[in-house]
């Protein structure tokens, strides 16, 4: 019998010891990332917001500007943000978001373990992981860190532990809404009310779902898929968000292929602060604003901030009227302008008339040294000469043209003669009865031109002050606009009313100073002999008084008679209000820009009160306006109505809109004005509930049309209260009266002066040449 041999048994291994170690090393991994979270909860890793902070995320809004029809006229902002509420978000902006940044938003509770851990395998390149409430904690919360990893880790944690917190402390739709509000879209755009009225110029709530994709697919990255820089790639990746909403069942396929076949529209519409509509009421808000604000301080005491604090301003403009008038600015100043141009063209000292070369000299030098170039060179300790080197070195340089901005190389001080050829305009309308102001035009281009000749620029208002010597002598001594005086040339001697020398005042073209005519027709025609008689009977100082009385600052108007032809330098600001009390039956009310301020909660901070005051009687006033309805009816503003006696002018050269061919039955009271060698036009006009005035210039008075056919109100400022004026009466909406101007009862004055030749008149024709 064979034996066998029996293997050894080798003894059962222990794994006992391995799988305690696994636990223990699992358990210990576990306690130190619950360590690290807590390190990062406590701040160790960087600040992290308080329960405070988290309740009130700081953000910077922007103040808006309102209409007073309810448009948004503006911003003010170190970041253009306005809020939005969740209910103004359309479904498909919303939808567009979860598919494209965060599909299970709403199973998650601020991180989403799924993608974090798809993300650590393959390294990130099948998606991210951050979800949207991580991306909002980074935004509001946590700053940009260097590329180092270590830090990039950090700041990961630091994100998820905010993201936990926001989870706790929001619903996934107060989320979703502070997320659209805190993005930056660029071009100023920060949050989504901002971009859909930049991009495609309408409200967040009436976006639609091709528009919604373009901004959700912006989130990726806003400056890489920006639609006006990269409209091809940025249309490729709202057709991938198109992809996504299907994936995620929010549109079917059909839909998904029809809408990819959609062009991209976009409407880019900046709105800086250079930009959009009424730039110069904008600027000159600010500065109300500022003053508001050091003067009414939070309940807390410290100041409102003008750019952080999400104020609303309601103001008085009205946007269709703003519209309206900017329009009629930029069609006649435009227009006009090419005939100014064409007049220069044999002009040797161009743009400047009547000055010699040394003159012309000091007014460059003089524009040299408000430059912002000569304010920067000097602050650098540059050398005077050195600083006048500068602006005769060739640089390129953006300038403005009617044609668009140029692209050009020209020396700084070539560039000062370039624009002192432009003329410039101001405008502004308001409601006598109210006082406030619905449109305000400071110039042609506020990006180019900052001056505002609306309340800012005061110049020479030539004959529309003679209504103010018309109102004084019919207050005092209850003249009637039949009453009539000499045509006769006029002297008053040296001594009398304050005058060092005699004073002969002419009439326009040296002309016309026979026999008798009436106040209505002297003032029609700008007859200066008879405002000379006029502030003779009255005296100068109690004109200065009316005026004053009227809101025009008169500290440096001196109380001479040569002031009854309009040598006083008045704001448009100035004299529209004073005109504007005539058509108020006397009372002067203050103009006003803003109706209510209220703070982001919607708490009225501000409420306008109207400040008001009795200047004239009912009688004067209205007689006052009848002389001034003259005007229109057969003196310097009877083109209005379609008809003027100098059919040799070729206005389709220089007049925007003629003829206006308004009705004789609508009222228009009105007066043009020129003044020396026709470098200021000016008209203002009234209808019972609207006051317009407009004032047409160059910046420098030695700049200025070479004769008074084209040189005169009626010509330079005349056609833009025209156009304006027809515009908003074709408007239904803005309901201005075509009704008589209100008659006092028992009037004692007579206007009724159909038999003008019956007492004395013996020219009520419009004359070839009048001083308008």
């Amino acid at each position: 019998m064979a034996r066998t041999s029996k293997k050894s048994k080798k003894p059962a291994r222990n794994y006992g010891k391995y799988i305690r170690g696994f636990w223990t090393l699992f358990g210990i991994g576990i306690l130190a990332i619950v360590f690290i979270f807590l390190l990062a909860g406590w701040g160790v890793f960087g600040k992290m917001p308080t329960f405070e902070e988290l309740e009130n995320p700081e953000t910077n809004l922007a103040t808006e500007i309102f209409s007073s029809d309810g448009k948004t006229l503006g911003k003010y902002y170190s970041e253009n943000r306005t809020p939005v509420k969740y209910e103004d978000l359309p479904d498909h902006l919303v939808q567009a978001l979860v598919a494209t940044e965060d599909e299970r938003f709403y199973q998650h509770a601020g991180i989403d373990a799924k993608g974090t851990l798809r993300a650590a395998v393959f390294l990130g390149t099948r998606g991210g992981a951050s979800t949207i409430t991580q991306q909002l904690a980074k935004q509001l919360f946590t700053e940009n860190v260097s590329s180092s990893i270590f830090e990039r880790i950090f700041q990961k944690i630091k994100e998820w532990v905010i993201a936990t917190r926001l989870e706790r402390q929001y619903t996934k739709e107060e989320i979703i809404t502070m997320y659209f509000n805190k993005y930056d879209f660029v071009y100023q755009a920060v949050g989504i009310r901002s971009a859909s009225r930049i991009y495609f110029d309408k409200e967040a709530k009436d976006l639609n779902i091709q528009e919604s994709a373009v901004l959700v697919g912006m989130l990726k990255n806003a400056a890489l898929y920006n639609p006006v820089r990269r409209p091809d790639l940025v249309q490729g990746r709202r057709n991938q968000v198109f992809e996504q909403m299907n994936r995620n069942g929010f549109i079917s396929e059909t839909e998904m292929d029809s809408l990819k076949q959609l062009p991209m529209k976009i409407d880019f519409t900046p709105e800086g602060h250079d930009e959009g509509m009424a730039t110069y009421f904008r600027a000159y808000l600010q500065g109300f604003m500022k003053e508001w604000i050091r003067e009414n301080p939070k309940p807390d005491g410290t100041e409102y901030s003008l750019y952080r604090d999400g104020l609303k301003i309601y103001t008085s403009i009205d946007s269709k009227m703003q519209n309206y008038a900017e329009d009629a600015v930029k069609k006649h100043i435009e227009n006009l302008q090419k005939e100014f141009d064409r007049q220069n063209k044999s002009n040797p000292t161009a743009p400047f008339r009547d000055v010699d070369n040394s003159e012309i000299a000091s007014i460059v030098e003089s524009a040299m040294k408000r430059s912002d170039r000569w304010r920067v060179l000097e602050q650098q300790g540059k050398s005077v000469e050195e600083i006048k080197k500068s602006f005769t070195e060739k640089t390129e340089m953006r300038v403005f043209s009617w044609n668009g901005t140029i692209d050009t190389v020209m020396t700084p001080r070539d560039s000062i003669l370039y624009y002192k050829g432009f003329l410039q305009a101001g405008m502004m309308s308001m409601v006598p009865q109210t006082g406030e102001v619905k449109a305000w035009v400071g110039g042609t281009n506020f990006k180019h031109f900052k001056y505002d000749h609306v309340k800012q620029g005061k110049r020479q208002v030539g004959s529309t002050f003679k209504p103010f010597v018309y109102a004084t002598a019919i207050d005092q001594l209850k003249f009637s606009p039949c009453d009539t005086l000499p045509r006769a040339r006029f002297t008053m001697e040296a001594g009398k009313h304050g005058n060092q020398e005699d004073w002969s005042p002419k009439n326009a073209g040296d002309d016309g100073y026979e026999g008798m005519i009436s106040l209505k027709n002297a003032l029609a025609q700008s007859v200066n002999t008879v405002t000379a008689r006029l502030i003779d009977k009255t005296g100068p100082e109690p004109v200065i008084d009316l005026v004053e009385k009227l809101g025009v600052d008169t500290r440096n108007i001196p109380a001479v008679p040569s002031i009854a032809l309009g040598t006083p330098d008045i704001s448009l600001f100035e004299m529209l209000s004073a005109f504007s009390t005539f058509a108020n039956q006397g009372v002067y009310v203050k103009p006003v820009i803003v109706n209510r301020i209220e703070d982001k909660n919607g708490t009225v901070l501000y409420q306008h009160v109207p400040e008001t005051r009795d200047v004239l009687s009912k009688e004067a006033a209205y007689v006052t306006v009848n002389l001034l309805e003259g005007v229109t009816q057969s003196g310097s503003g009877v083109r209005l109505r379609g008809t003027y006696a100098k059919d040799r002018i070729d206005y389709k050269r220089a007049v925007t809109g003629y003829p206006y061919d308004f009705d004789r039955s609508i009222p228009i009271a009105g007066k043009t004005g020129t003044t020396q060698n026709q470098s200021d036009g000016w008209f203002i006009g009234m209808v019972p509930d609207l006051a317009t005035g407009v004032w047409v210039g160059a910046e420098d008075r030695s700049v200025h049309f070479p004769n008074i056919t084209y040189g005169q109100g009626a010509t330079m400022a005349l056609p833009i209260w025209g156009m304006y004026m027809k515009d908003v009466y074709n408007d239904k909406d803005l309901k201005v009266s075509k009704e008589p101007f209100e008659r006092p009862e028992n009037l004692s004055i007579e206007v009724n002066c159909d038999e003008y030749k019956v007492n004395g008149d013996t020219n009520n024709s419009v004359p070839d040449e009048l001083d308008f």
